[in-house]
């Protein structure tokens, strides 16, 4: 598995957008990768960014997320015997998961793998992408704690592949941070408890990456 990890490291570091070579689709509600997203590829890479799993593109209305049965499977949710559909504006980022994380609710987590918004426009779902981590946004759902990370992809296509912090992003980009609050505070309808807490810095969002990396070592 070390060895494993090393390779996938090496590919990521390699180029803005890893895209798992044996991606097929089951059937309408699964996709399944030849290894295991959540195992085999590490939370880190060498230059400093974050590899971010691809859940749901930027627009999208449909809940998908990395399965925690086999780990080599994104699924779209279900929710009392249908799929779950944003009946709201189509996700405002790219939505996906860090992977090596895990953070309980005793250290502020949910206890699954970490949350990422990835900024800009739509992503091939199922793939690795690195990113810069910038910041966060503090959040409860129905009275627990529901964080989100926030990054940027490094790609030169990205509008936003220079910035580096949440001051930065609302300098530069005024507005963005306020339509993803917005989003997340209605996107569950009006009788949904999502309150927005405020913003993590950087390094907030940092600690909370390390902390989670580390309990998934001792997990």
């Amino acid at each position: 598995m070390k060895k494993h990890l090393f390779l996938i490291s090496l590919l990521i570091n390699c180029t803005s957008v890893f895209a798992i070579p044996n991606v097929s689709k089951i059937d309408t509600y699964t996709i399944k990768a030849d290894q295991d997203y959540l195992a085999a590829t590490p939370a880190k890479n060498q230059n400093g960014t974050i590899n971010a799993i691809i859940e749901i593109p930027t627009g999208s209305n449909e809940k998908w997320e990395v399965s925690k049965v086999d780990g080599s499977v994104i699924n779209w949710e279900f929710k009392n015997g249908q799929p779950r559909i944003v009946h709201y504006l189509g996700y405002p980022s790219n939505y996906g998961t860090i992977p090596h994380t895990s953070l309980p609710k005793s250290l502020g987590g949910d206890g699954d793998p970490l949350d990422v918004l990835v900024l800009g426009s739509a992503m091939v779902q199922g793939s690795i992408v690195q990113v810069r981590l910038i910041g966060g946004l503090k959040m409860l759902d129905d009275g627990e704690q529901d964080d989100k990370l926030l990054a940027v992809p490094i790609s030169e296509q990205s509008p936003f592949k220079k910035i580096t912090s949440i001051k930065e992003l609302q300098q530069y980009f005024p507005g963005v941070l306020a339509i993803i609050e917005t989003w997340f505070s209605n996107y569950k309808g009006s009788d949904a408890k999502v309150v927005i807490q405020g913003s993590l810095s950087k390094q907030e969002a940092l600690n909370v990456l390390d902390k989670a990396i580390k309990y998934y070592k001792l997990d």
